[in-house]
């Protein structure tokens, strides 16, 4: 089988400890997290774990399948990306002096469809939000200019079909 990438989404209760085991049963068969993101989910209570992988079917649906023997974990899903509809945002600080002088800069961030958070009299923050790939050329495009800080955040998704852990929910909370 081939490695491809997966998006997991893990609903669970939100408890201390639970990230850090769940981060065990990747480190125990070698898998990298390429990214990770926690957030309240649309059931009250409930926290969502969106962790993104590059690793085979076999491999993903096991981890799930370890992911779910947690106590405080509901349940837990795992798409490819044709599945889902997913972005990152990312921060680049770059000296101000060439947001007026770089003719190239303005055309970057107009191409990019990124925008300006703050300026400064030192530097200026742009906020770019999108496929990790148009990060990534962003990146580029910026490097040869000189980049003061870079920071960008673990993906976040929502399925293309439905989810069914409302119903899921329902269910448990009924018996």
């Amino acid at each position: 089988m081939k490695k491809q990438w997966f998006t997991i989404s893990v609903y669970s209760e939100n408890n201390v400890g639970l990230l850090n085991r769940i981060s065990g049963i990747f480190l125990k068969r070698h898998i990298n997290i390429e990214s990770l993101n926690v957030s309240k989910s649309e059931i009250d209570n409930v926290s969502k774990f969106t962790i993104v992988v590059n690793t085979t079917e076999d491999w993903v649906r096991n981890i799930v399948g370890q992911i779910e023997k947690q106590i405080e974990v509901i349940k837990a899903f795992y798409h490819t990306d044709d599945e889902t509809i997913y972005q990152e945002s990312a921060l680049f600080k770059i000296a101000s002096n060439l947001l007026f002088d770089e003719r190239q800069i303005q055309n970057i961030i107009k191409d990019s469809n990124s925008q300006i958070v703050t300026v400064a009299r030192d530097f200026f923050v742009l906020a770019k939000s999108g496929r990790r790939s148009e990060i990534d050329e962003m990146h580029e495009q910026f490097k040869p200019f000189g980049i003061m800080q870079f920071v960008r955040s673990g993906r976040i998704a929502v399925t293309k079909d439905e989810m069914k852990i409302s119903a899921i929910l329902k269910e448990f909370q009924n018996s």
